[in-house]
C-alpha cells in the first residue's frame, strides 16, 4: 500500500522510531543501573516527491499549520500489512486499565507481530509485539496502555483492504517550510520529520 503526505506519495527510506527516555547510570562497581519515564511517541522521518495537482496540496501544507496537530495514515510494515486478516475495527472483550501491556479483543483472523493499533477512545499509537490469532485474544502491546479502554471502546488496526490508524502528528519545527524545484517539473519538501501527537 502506498502512503501519503498531504497529497503526495511517501518516498523510500521511511524511518519509523521509537523515542522512549531511559535514564542510564553506570554505579561504583560498574554494573547498569536503568529505568524508564513511563514516556514514549513515534517519529517519523521521510521525504516526499510531486509534481502537477498534488504540488499546491503540499505547498500550503507545509507552509500553513506548524502549530496544530493534524493526522494521516499510520504507515505499516509491508510484510506486516499483508499478513494482517483480521477486520480493521474489533470489540474490546474486557475493560482494561492504563498501564497495562495487554488488550483482549475479539479478533477475526490474525494480527501480525509489528502491526501498529490504536484505539477508539484516544489517539495514542501502540505496536503489537506478538503474532495474534482469531478468537478472543489477549493483544500484547508496545508501549503500555496510556488511558483506559472499556468494552464500548474499539480496537482499530489495518490490513490489505482498510486502515482505521491514523497518526496524530506535528511537524517538526526544523522541517523546510516550501518547496524545492530539483528539475523544473519535480518538487520536493526536503526530508520530512513528524513527531507524535502525545497528550
Amino acid at each position: 500500500m502506498a502512503y501519503f503526505f498531504k497529497g503526495s506519495k511517501i518516498l523510500a527510506p521511511l524511518s519509523i522510531t521509537s523515542n522512549e527516555p531511559v535514564f542510564d547510570v553506570d554505579t561504583i562497581s560498574l554494573s547498569k543501573q536503568r529505568a524508564s519515564q513511563g514516556a514514549q511517541r513515534w517519529e517519523l522521518s521521510f521525504k516526499t516527491v510531486s509534481s502537477g495537482a498534488t504540488e499546491a496540496d503540499i505547498f500550503v501544507g507545509m507552509v500553513t499549520g506548524i502549530s496544530s496537530a493534524e493526522t494521516m495514515v499510520m504507515p505499516q510494515l509491508p510484510s506486516v500489512f499483508t499478513a494482517n486478516t483480521s477486520s480493521s475495527v474489533l470489540a474490546i472483550d474486557a475493560d482494561a486499565a492504563a498501564g497495562v501491556s495487554s488488550v483482549t479483543v475479539v479478533s477475526d483472523g490474525v494480527i501480525s507481530k509489528g502491526s501498529f493499533i490504536k484505539f477508539s477512545n484516544h489517539d495514542k499509537i501502540y505496536m503489537v509485539t506478538a503474532d495474534v490469532a482469531a478468537g478472543t485474544v489477549a493483544v500484547p502491546i508496545y508501549p503500555q496502555l496510556r488511558t483506559a479502554v472499556t468494552t464500548s471502546h474499539t480496537f482499530l488496526t489495518s490490513n490489505p483492504t482498510s486502515s482505521a490508524v491514523t497518526l496524530s502528528y506535528y511537524r517538526d519545527v526544523s522541517n523546510l517550510r516550501g518547496l524545492t524545484f530539483t528539475d523544473g517539473i519535480l518538487s520536493s519538501t526536503g526530508s520530512i520529520n513528524l513527531v507524535e501527537a502525545v497528550t
